[in-house]
């Protein structure tokens, strides 16, 4: 018996290959500008910071990861700004920064980096500063222990039309 892919079937599988491959990608965006406007979670109002404030943040702190997706990553919730979270996509949560922003996220107990996105609010968990999808906690290296030390400092915010000053040498300070 010979399998004949017939037009629905061809159609169905292009359909498939193509959501599967759009949500492949490791960091969402299509998000214009920047959202820094104050927001209460549990009674708490938080004011995040401004893009001039940003461009210099640097920050050290306790870092988890969470995955707020369900049935293998097929039924996602929303990010702050609206983007779908994947647990495969190298994304993160501030409680202040502006979102999006792109952060470099360095595990202070083996050294390793990596770039992220900003795009959610937390933790909202007292001692955490960050949260991070179980991609980044497994390139950091904390996957199984759940949490570690990590630095994080800020490279760009919004659609990268705001980027930290590059360092100048000694003698250009």
């Amino acid at each position: 018996m010979k399998f004949l892919l017939t037009p629905l079937t061809r159609f169905v599988f292009l359909a498939v290959a193509i959501a599967s491959f759009n949500s492949c990608f490791s960091r969402p965006g299509g998000h214009t500008g920047y959202k820094n406007s104050p927001y209460t979670v549990r009674g708490e109002t938080y004011h995040p910071l401004s893009v001039e404030q940003a461009l210099d943040f640097e920050e050290t702190g306790i870092c988890s990861w969470y995955d707020e997706s369900s049935f293998f990553g097929l039924k996602r919730g929303n990010t702050a700004i609206g983007e779908k979270v994947q647990p495969w996509h190298l994304t993160g949560a501030h409680k202040t920064l502006p979102l999006p922003a792109l952060v470099k996220v360095t595990n202070l107990s083996n050294g390793k980096s990596v770039k992220i996105r900003i795009n959610d609010r937390g933790p909202f968990i007292p001692g955490r500063h960050l949260d991070v999808t179980p991609r980044v906690a497994k390139k950091l290296g904390f996957y199984e222990d759940g949490l570690t030390r990590t630095e994080i400092e800020v490279i760009s915010v919004g659609d990268g039309k705001y980027r930290r000053k590059a360092g100048r040498g000694f003698l250009f300070w």
